[in-house]
């Protein structure tokens, strides 16, 4: 059996999957935030769950969000009890098993390229939009990490300049400690911030936003062309950087069908003539894509082989 956690800044979610990748199990708990003793022993007791599930002990793989750093420590905000630790040592530790460790939107990105929407495509770029923005690329099935693990961070890129003055947009603080990132504005809290800036209401949130631009609200409408303009420049600057086959989204901005329709315009806005923009699909497993891709990252290290290039 292959195990995938995928840790999230509110909830762990762990999936049992059998040797053809087909979800045998799966549950949520919350994740401990504070504590890193008390986050080591609820990851056991999942894993001690799943293990008396099945008949052997099945390898293991975690997504967790932050930076993994060359000497295996970790850098989160989401978790923050997860900062300047060796997870996956400690993991192993008390496991007494192998475990693999990777970035969360960087296993998204593996399990769409290798399991999901990706699978007939070389060259796979995989893009969250959820509670922030991130991804990751894969060529030929295998994740590029980059020297200090730091691809896939398109979140925290700058906006582009010509949306900002466009849309006279006020320059929003990241969480990572930066200014003018593309995370506050095209994650799914940033599409928040930015109808609160537009309508002038502080209490409006994405659903909320949504209801309003069916409706044909102005400030809503407003909203969503400043929203696709930066998403769309985003996009572009992918595109020139990675020149993609394909890229998968994911989160739940995803599910929003009016995004996805209204993108490759928005892309091409952003470039120049006779560049081609590639197809826009949302990713195949969803939120399992997650625990997928860091199944795959476990089943790798247990087998001495590697999703990495």
């Amino acid at each position: 059996m292959w195990y995938g956690l995928d840790i999230g800044g509110t909830k762990i979610e762990l999936a049992v999957l059998n040797t053809g990748f087909e979800l045998e199990h799966s549950w949520r708990v919350p994740t401990p935030q504070q504590s890193y003793d008390e986050f080591l022993q609820t990851v056991l007791e999942q894993i001690q769950r799943a293990d008396a599930l099945c008949e052997n002990a099945g390898t293991l793989g975690i997504a967790l969000p932050g930076v993994i750093r060359r000497d295996g420590t970790v850098l989160s905000s989401n978790v923050p009890c997860l900062t300047n630790q060796s997870v996956a040592k400690d993991l192993t530790r008390l496991l007494k098993r192998p475990v693999a460790i990777g970035n969360d939107c960087r296993c998204f990105a593996l399990s769409e390229a290798v399991l999901g929407a990706g699978q007939q495509h070389k060259k796979v770029l995989g893009f969250i939009l959820g509670t922030g923005a991130g991804g990751g690329f894969c060529l030929n099935g295998k994740l590029y990490q980059g020297a200090y693990g730091l691809a896939g961070e398109y979140g925290h890129q700058g906006l582009a300049a010509a949306v900002v003055q466009q849309f006279n947009l006020p320059l929003f603080n990241c969480g990572c400690g930066l200014t003018g990132c593309n995370e506050p504005y095209i994650s799914g809290t940033g599409l928040a911030r930015l109808y609160q800036h537009f309508s002038g209401r502080q209490n409006v949130d994405t659903y909320q936003w949504l209801a309003d631009y069916r409706a044909g609200i102005p400030a809503a409408v407003r909203t969503f062309e400043a929203y696709i303009s930066a998403l769309g420049s985003v996009m572009a600057n992918q595109i020139l950087s990675l020149n993609p086959d394909l890229i998968v989204l994911g989160g739940g901005l995803s599910d929003i069908p009016e995004i996805i329709a209204a993108l490759p315009e928005a892309t091409t806005a952003h470039l120049f003539a006779g560049a081609t923009v590639p197809e826009f699909k949302k990713a195949q497993w969803g939120a399992a894509s997650g625990v997928r891709g860091a199944a795959l990252l476990g089943k790798a290290l247990t087998e001495g082989q590697s999703y990495e290039f």
